[in-house]
């Protein structure tokens, strides 16, 4: 792990920016997370750094230069034609039109690209607003405009890192990055997902060019079974690979509280694959992804941080930190009512063991049987 100081990247874009009403993402995350490490005391002098938008011509380093314009042309004029819809899946349900639907994609991918340009030199850096894994190059997919992933592990590149390793441990397969990298073999895709989950794809025996290892979970994953998958899966792949940087996309919708999978991980399990991985790199970049039950995936992503930059996470937070997590609210689902206690005044969730079941064991046993590149 290199020296320098772990640096977080964001932006006052995200406070106020929302899909809409009625959206899964109309909930604050990367605000949250801004505010509660401010309130914890935890970015220092010098940490945090405004992400950049990446132009059109920045983007088009993976995306097709007339989609970007159609997204531009969206955001624009607050509408788009039968033709965008269907060519580009702009203005679906999934994927749309709202106020900065080209600014707040092009300010997270603004701030992917930035990393790989700092990673050159080594170092970790957290972009919470990044991990929009679905992307694609010509059109919009599952909440994701641009692909942020893909487009820092260019950047990556194009700053002369060569060997990548990309994990995933979101509730849902990486489409689009394995879309762009299944076939090339300096790039390592793991992905742990939740089975029979959208976009239902990323199967066991889906293997690229020998370079992808899918893990789809069953439902009621648990954090004993996630600690196994660490231990024998993702960290003897990533070392046996020996990787010039890692790329971690630590999407939050994998523990119990979200309502978008049936997985029932704690917090632990997420904050424990980022530690495992820090010492198998000098190049550290960890992004967020999924998360749509706000105070779950705030205190998720603050504990990333706290993990990246040796922060102590304490028992109960201070009263700064409760005052932003009470702050929060979530109409339109019945779990922003009655709220437990504990999200407001902890970061850490109880530990959520149990059994490695049997489906678990037989899918690892698969994949460990194959070698990467």
């Amino acid at each position: 792990m290199s020296e320098l100081s772990p640096r977080f990247i964001g932006h006052e874009i995200y406070r106020g920016s929302s899909y809409g009403g009625w959206h899964p993402l109309k909930i604050p995350r990367v605000s949250t997370v801004m505010d509660l490490t401010r309130a914890l005391g935890w970015v220092g002098d010098g940490q945090y750094i405004t992400s950049p938008r990446a132009k059109p011509a920045a983007l088009a380093l993976w995306h097709d230069p007339a989609y970007l314009a159609a997204l531009e042309r969206a955001e624009r004029e607050q509408a788009v034609s039968d033709h965008v819809r269907e060519r580009h899946a702009l203005g679906t349900h999934s994927n749309p039109v709202f106020a900065e639907m080209f600014r707040r994609p092009a300010t997270s991918a603004g701030g992917a690209l930035l990393a790989g340009e700092l990673l050159a030199q080594g170092g970790v850096i957290y972009h919470p607003a990044g991990g929009t894994h679905h992307g694609m190059p010509d059109r919009a997919n599952g909440f994701c405009y641009l692909n942020d992933p893909v487009l820092a592990i260019l950047s990556l590149r194009r700053s002369g890192v060569q060997r990548i390793a990309y994990v995933d441990i979101d509730a849902h397969h990486p489409d689009g990055v394995e879309a762009a990298f299944a076939t090339d073999g300096d790039v390592l895709l793991i992905s742990t997902h939740e089975e029979k989950r959208w976009p239902f794809t990323g199967a066991v025996a889906d293997a690229g060019c020998g370079n992808t290892f899918n893990l789809p979970v069953p439902r009621g994953l648990n954090d004993s079974e996630m600690s196994v998958i660490l231990q024998e899966l993702i960290l003897p792949k990533v070392s046996a690979f020996r990787p010039d940087a890692i790329v971690l996309q630590c999407g939050a919708d994998a523990v119990e509280e979200d309502p978008l999978s049936r997985l029932s991980l704690s917090n632990n399990a997420h904050w424990a694959v980022v530690a495992a991985l820090c010492p198998l790199t000098t190049r550290y970049l960890v992004l967020g992804g999924g998360g749509y039950n706000p105070w779950s995936v705030g205190r998720l992503w603050a504990g990333v941080w706290a993990v990246l930059a040796e922060h102590e996470i304490p028992e109960r937070l201070p009263d700064a930190a409760v005052a932003v997590l009470r702050a929060l609210t979530w109409e339109g689902n019945r779990r922003g009512r009655n709220v437990p206690e504990h999200l407001f005044t902890t970061l850490r969730d109880a530990p959520r063991t149990g059994p490695v079941r049997t489906e678990v064991r037989d899918r690892l046993a698969e994949l460990q049987q194959r070698s990467a590149p």
